[in-house]
């Protein structure tokens, strides 16, 4: 697939997330909005798990058409069981499936038994990395609690220790995180944030864990990464931009302007990464940024054909009805005649004419009335994209 048709799919599908969602007020980061999709840690599978035991590989036969392969285990350690299940150290069990391995080397076996035993995850795992996860605070805990634990073993020399304590920060709501602030190891991050080494789903997470804990000197360090020529699309500049506004506000906000929606030359990527950071500050960013200073940044964008679709559907959620006179100008200039554009203006003025709701979110009576005119307006010229407009959208 071509450069320009992976941009196509990619604006096309947040276009559509746009006509199902974005017009709601309310924003909800339930983990790091900067980090790979959630995954399931080792402490969430063992407290899903009935029966937990910690066994040596024995051997593997492969299955055939007729029958299915099986591995044999020996158990060292018998960490859960039930009262119906008699497991020892030292009991051999024979698993339904092939699974290879080396000879002694070590599985947690996670199953239940719910008529008989089940063993559904086989996960292979060193020493050190039982050791850890044997010492974890449990599932249950208090999340800020288990984090001071996992933080201790972020960039582990363990590749499956680092990437479970990754996990469980990317995983944690913001707010959970945020009590670590004077925890967080400083001078670490920054080594993480400029190393090699580091895997670049982490990169994000860092970058706002920095601005969280970092100091005065941090700030020139976070502008020059911010600022790197760019050759290809960089993952985390995003979460590292969101710190970098944690610690300068709006005078850190002017600058990125400049730099990420202002410039001629900037890529696409990173003006998307710039928003999200206004997307996060505008979420939990406790008026670092004022709500209005960040509605205005995003209003430069409006001159931005290739993200004006998306940007009025933002102005809509921030509840800004300033440009309402000029959304309606741009629906008869030629450079915005783009469909997508059309049609976000469409619901922009759909929103601004239900005026203000029970909380005090719309459009004031003025603003609601010449939204109403103008969309009766297009129902006449333009019924089509009136049409199309309405399809899928929802208003809350």
């Amino acid at each position: 697939m071509t450069g320009r048709k992976q941009h196509m799919k990619v604006r096309i599908g947040i276009g559509l997330l746009s006509a199902l969602l974005i017009f709601s007020n309310a924003i909800t980061l339930h983990a790091c909005p900067f980090c790979s999709g959630p995954s399931r840690t080792l402490t969430e599978q063992l407290s899903e798990s009935e029966i937990t035991v910690l066994a040596k590989w024995i051997e593997t036969k492969k299955g055939t058409l007729e029958r299915s392969g099986n591995t044999l285990f020996e158990i060292k350690k018998v960490i859960r069981q039930s009262y119906k299940d008699h497991l020892d150290v030292g009991d051999q069990i024979i698993i339904n499936r092939h699974r290879s391995g080396k000879r002694s080397q070590l599985f947690l076996l996670l199953g239940t038994n719910e008529t008989s035993m089940n063993w559904k995850n086989l996960i292979p795992i060193t020493e050190t990395c039982f050791q850890y996860v044997s010492q974890a605070p449990p599932a249950k805990e208090q999340t800020s609690k288990r984090l001071r634990y996992f933080l201790k073993f972020l960039e582990h020399s363990d590749p499956m220790i680092a990437n479970d304590a990754f996990a469980e920060f990317a995983n944690a709501p913001y707010e959970k995180i945020t009590p670590l602030a004077k925890e967080l190891p400083r001078k670490k991050i920054r080594t993480w944030i400029v190393s090699p080494d580091t895997p670049v789903v982490r990169l994000g997470l860092y970058g706002l864990l920095l601005g969280l804990c970092g100091q005065e000197s941090d700030i020139a360090f976070m502008e020059s990464k911010i600022n790197e020529p760019v050759k290809k699309v960089r993952f985390g500049i995003d979460g590292l931009i969101s710190g970098y506004l944690l610690q300068t506000g709006a005078d850190g906000l002017d600058k990125i302007e400049q730099t990420k929606f202002i410039s001629e030359t900037v890529p696409y990527s990173e003006t998307k990464a710039a928003i999200q950071a206004l997307y996060f500050m505008w979420a939990y960013g406790n008026e670092r940024i004022s709500k209005e200073r960040l509605r205005k940044s995003m209003r430069l964008l409006l001159d931005r054909p290739e993200l004006t679709d998306l940007v009025i559907a933002d102005l809509a959620r921030w509840n800004d009805w300033s440009v309402l006179d000029r959304l309606m100008q741009m629906y008869q200039t030629e450079d915005y005649s783009n469909s997508s554009i059309k049609r976000a203006i469409i619901r922009y003025l759909l929103v601004a004419s239900k005026g203000r709701n029970k909380k005090g979110i719309g459009a004031d009576l003025n603003t609601a009335e010449k939204a109403k005119q103008f969309i009766n307006k297009l129902r006449k010229e333009d019924p089509k994209t009136v049409q199309s407009a309405e399809r899928l959208f929802i208003v809350r």
